[in-house]
């Protein structure tokens, strides 16, 4: 996998907050690391698997993570990534959450977001100043909205890469029973540890990282039916078992200005 460096604070420069705006591949990691500064990662468009500690949070277009100053994160580009980041010094945020969480992205906060990283060095420092806190008091008022993957510790192999394998192949074609014989273990062993180590069972817990992966997929603009048979599904069930886990159509997750036929799915673009 292609790996990316982190943004590099350290250097001297204004205090209430800092921006970055960066295109990254689809695939692209960027190993854990943490800064002293509080940050929001965002994307304009593509999907992050964003792992913090031993869960993973996965996060379209219309939502953003907050990350207090010192998290240690890691991030995995599901799909080509439009990345809009802001740093926020950590005088100005110690009021809010502690807790690394992802919200929804108003349209003031958007704009406020892609604005600064896009434009700062355009813009006067008044509007900046203005800018960042009116950004500080928005992020207290936004809507956590999380859709948490557990991941497994190093305590057992078997669990680990089982679980690596159906993070790179969730499709429902492939059994708990073939998963667990292909890393030397019985389904019972494996179901006691899922539930001990992840606190689920392995169908739930497969189903969390099927959404993710189809997040990702739709945010790329695939048909909905062809992300449905990639992860062993009939189209119909497939958005009825959507609509139940995340509350709205799978279509709700296609990019902005994307022209839909008559039957619900994308029109390609021309050649």
């Amino acid at each position: 996998m292609p790996k990316a460096l982190p943004p590099d604070l350290s250097a001297g420069g204004p205090d209430r907050g800092r921006s970055l705006a960066r295109h990254y591949p689809r695939g692209l990691e960027i190993d854990p690391h943490a800064h002293d500064w509080a940050q929001v990662l965002y994307a304009v468009s593509g999907v992050m698997w964003v792992e913090t500690g031993r869960e993973a949070l996965v996060v379209p277009p219309q939502r953003a993570v907050w990350l207090p100053p010192g998290t240690v994160h890691a991030i995995r580009m599901m799909s080509a990534v439009q990345m809009r980041n802001l740093y926020l010094h950590e005088r100005y945020v110690r009021h809010l959450s502690r807790r690394h969480d992802v919200f929804e992205v108003n349209g003031l906060l958007r704009e406020l977001i892609t604005t600064l990283a896009e434009r700062e060095a355009e813009l006067d420092e008044t509007y900046l100043q203005t800018a960042y806190r009116l950004t500080v008091m928005e992020l207290e008022r936004a809507r956590s909205h999380v859709q948490r993957i557990p991941l497994p510790g190093t305590a057992d192999r078997r669990l680990a890469m089982l679980c690596e394998a159906v993070i790179v192949n969730p499709s429902l074609e492939v059994s708990f029973e073939q998963h667990a014989a292909s890393v030397g273990a019985s389904s019972r062993t494996l179901s006691r540890l899922f539930r001990r180590e992840l606190g689920s069972g392995f169908a739930e817990w497969r189903r969390q990282v099927q959404l993710a992966v189809a997040v990702s997929r739709l945010a790329e603009g695939q048909p909905v039916s062809r992300v449905a048979r990639s992860l062993g599904y009939l189209p119909s069930s497939f958005s009825d078992m959507f609509r139940r886990e995340l509350g709205a159509a799978p279509t709700g997750f296609y990019p902005a200005g994307t022209l839909m036929a008559a039957d619900g799915e994308p029109v390609p673009e021309p050649a």
